[in-house]
């Protein structure tokens, strides 16, 4: 008998053993707290490293939005859409919740390595304790996106009752999004050199700063590709929400939901997978 069956044979598991699926789910239920506890505590701490502190949240959105919408509102000339301020600012302000986790999802493993290292615990709580701190930050987000819409002339409707319907299939999406970054950062380490780039890329390609219809309008299929989507297919859906007058496809709260669910689902097998690997390369 060999010592791993020996081992077996008295109930002894490999240390860092990756468990299965149904225990693995437990594990992360169990310390549900653990994760929102972090996600605070990361909070308050970039809060305390900047001087104007939370206060940044809105600050970083509303620039960008400034800049990036006077110079594509210039270069776009005709082809701007209608009330492009806001616009630009749903654009930019949703697109971030996506952009942190993306980028910050990538460094959860290996900027904890240490954590890693030490603590016997289910991996996945780090990525996911990004997703549950940008999803707070999102909250006074959206609160200062929606005082500029009404300071833009877009008062709330009962549609707006409807973006927190949209926010949990965006939040799903996320953080399987989160999930498969940083899993793919802890295989290729310089991938974390090339994820701000993927994501700027994505910035300019999601419709944030444009009109697809519009500067695609002799470019049928071009519009066809964006349909599938899924950043725009929830900026468009938001804009529909708070908005007068914009309109879309009502699909895309299936494609959104879907994206969401297979997205969340699909991400986290995939982090599973790997977990014996993590802390170890």
């Amino acid at each position: 008998m060999s010592m791993s069956e020996l081992a077996a044979a008295h109930g002894l598991k490999r240390v860092g053993a990756r468990p299965r699926l149904g225990s693995y789910l437990r594990q992360v239920w169990e310390r549900r707290q653990f994760i929102i506890t972090m996600a605070r505590y990361r909070i308050s701490v970039e809060n305390q490293n900047n001087r104007l502190g939370a206060v940044w949240l809105f600050l970083k959105p509303l620039l960008n939005a400034l800049v990036y919408g006077l110079i594509f509102g210039v270069l776009q000339g005709g082809n701007r859409p209608d009330d492009y301020p806001a616009y630009v600012v749903i654009g930019v302000f949703l697109y971030e919740f996506f952009s942190k986790c993306f980028s910050q999802g990538a460094k959860a493993i290996t900027g904890n390595r240490f954590l890693v290292q030490s603590l016997a615990f289910p991996r996945i709580a780090l990525p996911l304790a990004v997703a549950v701190q940008e999803l707070l930050n999102q909250g006074p987000m959206l609160a200062v996106m929606a005082i500029v819409l009404m300071v833009l002339g877009h008062w709330p409707t009962w549609d707006w009752l409807l973006l927190p319907v949209l926010l949990i299939s965006y939040t799903l999406f996320n953080t399987g999004v989160a999930f498969i970054t940083a899993r793919l950062t802890v295989h290729f380490r310089d991938l974390t050199q090339i994820l701000p780039f993927i994501s700027r890329i994505l910035f300019y390609t999601s419709g944030v700063l444009f009109n697809v219809d519009k500067l695609f309008a002799n470019h049928p299929a071009v519009i066809q590709l964006f349909n599938w989507h899924p950043i725009y297919q929830v900026l468009d859906i938001a804009r529909s929400l708070l908005m007068t007058h914009a309109s879309y496809n009502p699909m895309f709260w299936l494609y959104t939901a879907l994206w969401g669910v297979c997205t969340f689902v699909g991400g986290f097998i995939f982090f599973w997978v790997a977990e014996e690997r993590y802390g170890r390369e």
